[in-house]
């Protein structure tokens, strides 16, 4: 039997940044969370929890982050945690704010890309105390009969009420109907799972829910929801997704989380802050406070921010490598991890573009200069014919785009 902390206690923890979008979901959702934590706390019995993550890619992103730090939290509580796979869900695809259906994979696909998950996923999560399944293990052997059940617990009018399937009722586009099964099969594993409580997206309510159902009709006690807010991507406006591009991977290099949080939206940062970082509410109020009264530059704030996300998957260390690189990159200067590439000069820039890989041909590598694209040591090449030379021993910089750097020697 475990001694767990006093109710009042775990439910600040865990009712932080929890929404459904109405107060009397939140209502209903916080009192059964509180019911099932008493009933916990008298018999020293831990709750069980999940949240699922379909493998539509090889790796975790930030936004995925987000409900893991839920998960974690009920593990330092002293709950029991698994990481589900969708290995099987991912055959489908989640249909949840699409347009279109998802191209389909195989199993095969979606085990190839589970590969990296659980790995990554201990980044947040405690390895030790995470248990890890795969929903194919129990949803590739339903029969037509239990699909047949799970069906009779919902109505068309239920889904096409759903508003990316409305707008395509409306537009007249295709709705495939093994669309219709994400949901059968994602409420099906809260019933294998047997859970007390499941996690997820704000945007994954309707499935979040169709899991309390199916568990009522196998006679079992309907899972505590709880729904978390989304992230949204690099780009400030839509939620984070790698099939969009606006995405900051969980294991992309720190030079690379570190930039692409630097160029993330100043009307973005406030989200990030309050759902990616490890800040304390003070903290986050203090930080934003400073900026809007001026003692705090927003380009400062997101180097703190950049710090914090590079620290949280690749630790100190590698935060303080990354912003060093960050304010040599901003001086024209190549940052550490910079490739060297030793010349003979003179040699054109265009041939030296082409040589360093920095460009995948010389045309490419024109149109760079001719936009302004390309500079040695920190100044703008501005002609296509420019020849390059370097004293004996000498190192320059050569850099094209934004990112790319290639350090030069004789």
């Amino acid at each position: 039997m475990a001694n767990f902390a006093p109710v009042d206690q775990q439910m600040q923890i865990l009712m932080r940044g929890v929404e459904f979008g109405d107060r009397l979901t939140y209502d209903n959702m916080e009192r059964e969370l509180r019911q099932r934590l008493q009933q916990s706390y008298e018999s020293g019995q831990p709750i069980k929890v999940y949240c699922g993550f379909d493998p539509s890619t090889p790796d975790l992103h930030v936004g995925h982050t987000i409900q893991m730090r839920k998960l974690r939290q009920f593990q330092e509580l002293g709950h029991d945690v698994t990481f589900l796979i969708g290995t099987f869900t991912g055959i489908i695809g989640d249909p949840t704010d699409r347009e279109s259906a998802r191209r389909q994979q195989t199993l095969e696909d979606a085990l190839g890309k589970a590969t990296t998950y659980a790995e990554q996923a201990f980044i947040v999560l405690d390895k030790n105390l995470t248990k890890v399944h795969y929903n194919h293990e129990w949803l590739a052997s339903l029969d037509f009969a239990k699909l047949i059940h799970l069906a009779s617990n919902f109505t068309v009018q239920q889904f096409l009420a759903r508003e990316n399937f409305a707008k395509r009722h409306t537009n007249g586009d295709p709705i495939w109907l093994h669309e219709f099964f994400y949901a059968l099969m994602q409420g099906y594993d809260a019933v294998a799972l047997e859970t007390d409580v499941q996690i997820g997206g704000t945007d994954q309510l309707f499935n979040l829910m169709a899991g309390r159902k199916l568990m009522e009709s196998y006679g079992m006690k309907p899972q505590v929801v709880l729904a978390t807010p989304l992230l949204v991507g690099t780009d400030g406006v839509q939620k984070m997704s790698k099939s969009l591009g606006n995405y900051i991977g969980i294991s992309e290099a720190p030079g690379i989380i570190y930039t692409k949080v630097l160029n993330v939206p100043d009307s973005a940062i406030r989200s990030y802050a309050d759902l990616a970082t490890r800040w304390s509410p003070s903290e986050i109020t203090k930080l934003f406070g400073a900026v809007e009264q001026g003692t705090l530059d927003m380009r400062d704030l997101k180097h703190k921010l950049a710090w914090e996300m590079v620290s949280i998957f690749h630790g100190d260390q590698a935060a303080n490598t990354a912003a060093e690189d960050a304010a040599r990159m901003h001086q024209g200067e190549a940052p550490s991890n910079a490739r060297l590439l030793r010349v003979s000069s003179p040699i054109s820039i265009i041939d030296l573009l082409v040589a360093g890989e920095l460009v995948s041909s010389r045309s490419e590598g024109r149109r760079l200069v001719e936009q302004g694209g390309v500079r040695i040591d920190g100044e703008v090449v501005s002609a296509i014919d420019q020849v390059i030379t370097l004293a004996p021993g000498q190192e320059r910089t050569l850099q094209a785009g934004k990112r790319k750097f290639l350090r030069l020697k004789s």
